[in-house]
């Protein structure tokens, strides 16, 4: 089929030939394009806007033929959500939660501490045993229930959204693993030492506690210093090492003390070189060993992944390990090795291989999905084979019988062995009867949803079958045949009939309406030609209206397309003579005709058109585009040449003198147009105002040139007064507004752009009493920047030039003393002590109760060299900050991941919570936005999240002070707007040493 332009204008080519008065029954079908041949099935690609006839493309096809009874609808098998038989439940990944759900599988599997939980006791145990109203509230609440889910649920994954919730997790970014584990045992261990039962305030310290010491021997004397630590996991630095024993072995190997680093012994009472170590004494029956696979590079600034190779045994004996002879089991076995996949510290997957303590079976947890490995032994082989783009490809070691090798592994988990027993009870745990009430109303919402999804299935179905036999009955009675009674039916209406994702409303056909309540002429490629028996069946199904049959073609729409299309076919022929007559040079006599309405007059015309035709886009065909870059907006012809006045317009480049035989043809399309012979004299007021713009502007820059000439050096800002020095020539110094001289210069710079200034207002600088506002102390410091100081020879002149509301000046006078003299200064009018008073009250108050403001949090670490490089002292005042911000300095040497401008992956460059981003921070330094009435505890979360340093680990000082005061406002604290935080982390892991 042609296209569709070529559709439109054939329809209307009789136009040149008919005039409308003429126009007859034929003519206005082929307007309509009644008689358009119909498209056959397979001929069009798709359908053919521009004709009423051609019904294919609109959705027939997925109806016709046979079809699938799957294709009626979307709803998956709800079964596929269904827990299978003795498999474990997934957890869904909530964002970036794929390392919280690990150690939820992880702990799960932890029979004791299951058991141990669900022995806790419930404050709220009688809602609780009423399911109906229970909601889980507090952390362990919802760990609670969330082991009962995991353990009892019929869904084959859970939502763990009520715990992360509940501890302030931000689902969409990716936290430290190992850090969120340390935290979280932190967390349970002080929410369950709260219980009443000894056994369970000590369960987590029962399963994961341990205890070494750090032993310092003095060499001179031979005196061992030792000190006991508790541990809940060993972090194992894995960088040169290929197996997990010459990791432990480093660990606990002797560490020299000497030089800068020399020990304080107490009984020699003096430094002495030494050595220390760590002595391993009891280990828990739950080991868990992180591998430090994310260390810290000094080269990039940023965290990065170690990919080396380690290998791990099933069974591990700690004996040897352990200070003098074992008095407990110390053979472990290997119950879950938790993954990394992904080459970067700050992306990637977290998934977990557990051991089932009743079968001895592993699976792997990732996320929804859970997989049973085949056979007994742990399978790591596909995790490591997955690509991975490594800049140094290792082959992986070969491992022998009873190890694993894994690049990714960067926990293990070990539980001590036991003996083999007949006892089930050992590895069964019962979930108490109040969250299996929960849990049983979980399973029946479940249940409920289930049957819910089967009945819409089953609905969609019957649903879709029947709209199938009602398509095929039909759409073959759709096409109307030359000769047969039709209808005009919406095209988009046919298209949602056909489209089976949509239901199906009524037909509506007002948008197709003209004025004359018939079919528009433009709206008939929107629409389709259907045969009367067709309709008649659509609109008693679905009902609507009003209906658009054969007689529904508009006459006199057709009538008034044929006149505007006869005016545009003239004004083209028009066109092209009025460009020819612009051509040709001028004769006597001649017209004014504005030159934006000379480039724009086809446009102008055509427009006039189409508001005769009652039409509200406006036409572009038959090149009537504007030039490029021209976008006036024309309401009247020729007016642009007009003036305020409404005479002719004194600006002679906007207008051009035209023939007489131009103009005349432009009077034509514009008879109401304003008319200007050449002779015409421009607007006698216009000319006048113009003259007087004229004289202003000389008499302005007079005036300015004069002024600057006797205020030179006030303009120059050169040979200025200053108060830290007082100058000898003379006693007495004028004070005028800042905003005075500002302006002034403002002026001079531009005296025609600029209004002259008349007055100056020093009232600004006075309080309501008529006393001055400032002492010379303050107009010295930060008040110096509200006014401008004078000579006096300068006052003089500016008090002949200008209106001066009130004088004001400060005087110096030297008073005797034993010693010698002191100068003395006082202003006129003086200073009024009240209003000063209140108003650095006011100051103050203002500095306390700020909103929205910013601060500034320095990290300072423990190179003194690169603190002294990356900025000023934190007590340095804040215009000596902010010049240096504006040119952070370059840093070699060490490198902190905050002290580093460039960003490691596109996940990190997410802004962090209510931190600003600004060009002028200095390394290591970020802006935060406060409030006075925010305590120290949140702006330490804020902390957190910038800087990724736990708030109990955070060591802030502001001027030397430390902050320590959690429930403290920071207005309290003296934390005003534009302060700069020092921000230490300590960083003491149980693994550090502590300081002697």
């Amino acid at each position: 089929m042609a296209p569709r332009l070529q559709l439109e204008k054939a329809a209307w080519r009789w136009v040149e030939m008919v005039k409308p008065e003429e126009i007859r029954r034929e003519h206005i079908e082929l307007a309509y394009r009644v008689n358009v041949p119909a498209c056959k099935r397979g001929a069009c690609r798709r359908n053919c806007k521009g004709n009423p006839n051609c019904l294919v493309g609109i959705g027939e096809q997925a109806w016709l033929g046979e079809i699938d009874e799957n294709a009626f609808h979307n709803i998956d098998d709800p079964n596929s959500e269904r827990r299978d038989k003795n498999t474990f439940v997934g957890l869904t990944n909530l964002g970036a939660t794929c390392y919280v759900n690990t150690f939820l599988q992880v702990w799960f599997h932890n029979l004791e501490l299951r058991r141990s939980l669900y022995l806790c006791q419930n404050s709220r145990l009688n809602i609780a045993e009423n399911c109906v109203y229970y909601e889980p509230q507090s952390i362990c609440e919802h760990l609670q229930y969330l082991f009962a889910l995991l353990q009892n649920s019929n869904r084959r994954y859970i939502d763990p959204s009520g715990l992360v919730k509940a501890l302030g997790l931000d689902t969409g970014q990716q936290q430290d693993a190992q850090e969120f584990s340390k935290l979280f045992l932190s967390l349970l261990e002080e929410t369950l030492s709260k219980q009443k039962s000894p056994s369970l305030q000590n369960v987590i310290q029962q399963q994961f506690c341990g205890q070494f010491s750090y032993v310092t021997v003095c060499n001179q004397c031979g005196r061992a210093s030792p000190l006991l630590s508790r541990f809940y996991e060993l972090e194992l630095n894995i960088q040169g090492h290929k197996n997990l024993t010459e990791c432990v072995t480093e660990f606990l190997k002797e560490e020299k003390l000497d030089g800068d680093n020399r020990y304080f012994c107490e009984s020699c009472q003096s430094k002495q070189s030494a050595t220390r170590r760590i002595r391993l004494h009891s280990l828990p029956p739950t080991l868990n060993l992180q591998l430090m696979r994310f260390v810290f590079d000094r080269q990039s600034g940023h965290k990065k992944k170690l990919n080396t190779f380690i290998s791990f045994p099933e069974q591990l004996d700690m004996g040897p390990f352990l200070d003098g002879k074992p008095d407990q089991k110390c053979v472990y076995e290997l119950s879950a090795v938790l993954i990394h996949r992904g080459v970067s510290a700050y992306s990637g997957h977290y998934i977990a291989h557990v051991k089932d303590a009743c079968t001895s079976d592993w699976y792997k947890f990732n996320d929804e999905e859970i997989e049973k490995m085949e056979g007994k032994k742990l399978q790591l082989g596909i995790e490591e084979d997955i690509a991975e783009t490594v800049k140094s490809q290792t082959r992986k070691p070969k491992c022998s019988k009873g190890y694993h090798c894994s690049r990714n592994a960067y926990m293990l988990v070990y539980k001590v062995q036991q003996e083999e027993s007949s006892d089930s009870s050992r590895t069964k745990v019962e979930v108490p009867a109040f969250l299996q009430k929960l849990v049983d109303r979980d399973n029946h919402k479940f249940e409920e949803w289930c049957s819910e999804m089967a009945d819409m299935r089953k609905q969609s179905v019957d649903k879709g079958k029947a709209k199938h036999e009602e398509v095929k009955e039909l759409y073959e009675l759709l096409p109307a045949k030359d000769g047969q009674l039709y209808e005009f039916i919406p095209l988009e209406w046919l298209k949602k009939w056909l489209d089976d994702s949509i239901a199906t409303k009524e037909i509506d056909n007002s948008l197709f309406l003209c004025s004359h309540g018939k079919l528009h002429p433009d709206k008939v490629g929107e629409a389709k030609r259907v045969s009367l028996r067709a309709a008649q069946l659509l609109y008693q199904r679905y009902g609507g209206g009003p209906r658009l049959d054969g007689s529904s073609l508009c006459n006199e729409c057709v009538g008034q397309r044929c006149r505007v299309l006869r005016l545009k076919n003239q004004l083209n022929e028009d066109y092209r003579e009025v460009t020819t007559l612009l051509k040709r040079p001028l004769s006597d006599g001649g017209f004014w005709v504005g030159k934006a309405s000379l480039r724009s007059w086809r446009q102008l015309a055509l427009e006039q058109l189409e508001e005769d035709e009652h039409e509200t886009k406006h036409s572009n065909e038959f090149g009537s585009e504007l030039p490029e870059g021209t976008e006036e907006e024309m309401k009247t012809f020729n007016e642009d040449i007009l003036c305020s006045h409404g005479g002719l317009s004194i600006l002679e480049a906007e207008r051009k003198l035209v023939s007489s035989e131009v103009w005349t043809k432009l009077r034509v399309y514009f008879p109401k147009a304003p008319e200007f012979t050449q002779n015409q004299e421009p607007c006698p007021q216009c000319l006048m105002l113009e003259q007087e713009e004229k004289d202003n502007e000389a008499i302005s820059k007079m005036m300015a040139l004069d002024q600057k000439n006797q205020l030179l050096n006030l303009f120059q800002e050169k040979n200025r007064p200053t108060l830290t020095k007082w100058p000898q020539s003379t006693d007495v110094l004028y004070i005028v507004p800042l905003f005075f001289v500002d302006e002034w210069r403002k002026f001079i710079r531009r005296p025609t752009k600029s209004s002259p200034v008349s007055s100056v207002g020093n009232s600004l600088l006075l309080c309501p009493h008529g006393g001055f506002m400032f002492t010379y102390d303050s107009l010295v410091n930060g008040d110096a920047q509200h006014i401008a100081l004078l000579w006096p020879s300068e006052w003089e002149v500016i008090s002949r030039l200008f209106i001066v509301d009130q004088p004001i000046s400060i005087h110096c006078s030297c008073q005797a003393t034993p010693t010698g003299s002191t100068p003395q200064y006082s202003t006129q009018p003086e200073l009024c002590w009240e209003c000063r008073e209140g108003f650095i009250f006011q100051q103050q108050r203002d500095l306390r109760e700020y909103t929205q403001a910013t601060i500034y949090i320095r990290k300072v670490i423990e190179d003194k060299t690169m603190i002294k490089e990356a900025g000023p002292e934190p007590n340095a005042s804040s215009s000596e900050a902010e010049e240096e911000r504006e040119e952070p300095p370059k840093m070699d040497g060490v490198k902190d991941p905050d002290f580093s401008q460039a960003v490691p992956s596109p996940q990190s460059t997410k802004e962090k919570q209510n931190v600003v981003q600004t060009a002028h921070l200095l390394r290591g330094e970020k802006a935060l936005i406060v409030s006075a009435n925010q305590t120290l505890k949140e702006l330490k979360i804020q902390i957190m999240h910038a800087f990724s340093v736990a708030p109990f680990d955070q060591n802030l000082s502001i001027n030397g002070k430390c902050l320590t005061d959690d429930s403290a406002t920071l207005g309290s604290l003296g934390v005003i707007p534009e302060s700069i935080i020092c921000l230490k982390p300590l960083n003491i892991t149980p693994c550090d040493p502590p300081e002697t």
